[in-house]
């Protein structure tokens, strides 16, 4: 037999168990089972934590809604501004309309002298030629 067989031949020994001694009930055991501390957390810095974010939001909430009333109103403020300037514009529109209407301008060239010719004549630039209507003077012609 070689050495590889004849170890695994070999028995190994048996040990025996003995049961435990019983203990003796009068004597304090040794080790005991101890407790966690119990950590008493309290609640109170989260819940002030939650109020103040709470109260954060509602006071954000209102300066918004304010500030935005506030832009409202002037909004309409402006708006109601912007009316009265268009009608003012308008009214000078119309005013100017009437003073550069022909019927105006005429009677205002009349309130200046100027009189009015029935046959207006024409001047060639080229030859400084008059064709046509009265070649007289304004005052001759009253």
């Amino acid at each position: 037999m070689s050495s590889a067989q004849a170890s695994a031949a070999r028995v190994l020994p048996v040990r025996e168990t003995t049961a435990p001694a019983a203990r003796p009930s009068e004597s304090a055991p040794r080790l005991r089972l101890v407790q966690a501390p119990v950590h008493a957390r309290s609640r109170v810095p989260f819940v002030l934590t939650c109020i103040a974010i709470l109260a954060a939001a509602l006071l954000g909430t209102l300066v918004l809604n304010t500030a935005m009333a506030d832009g409202s109103y002037e909004a309409q403020r402006i708006k109601r501004e912007l009316a009265v300037q268009a009608q003012v514009a308008d009214r000078f529109r119309a005013e100017l309309d009437a003073l550069t209407s022909p019927q105006a301008l005429a009677a205002q060239a009349q309130d200046l002298g100027m009189v009015q010719v029935a046959n207006p004549g024409i001047l060639r630039l080229s030859d400084e030629s008059i064709f046509g209507g009265a070649a007289a003077p304004a005052g001759a012609a009253q």
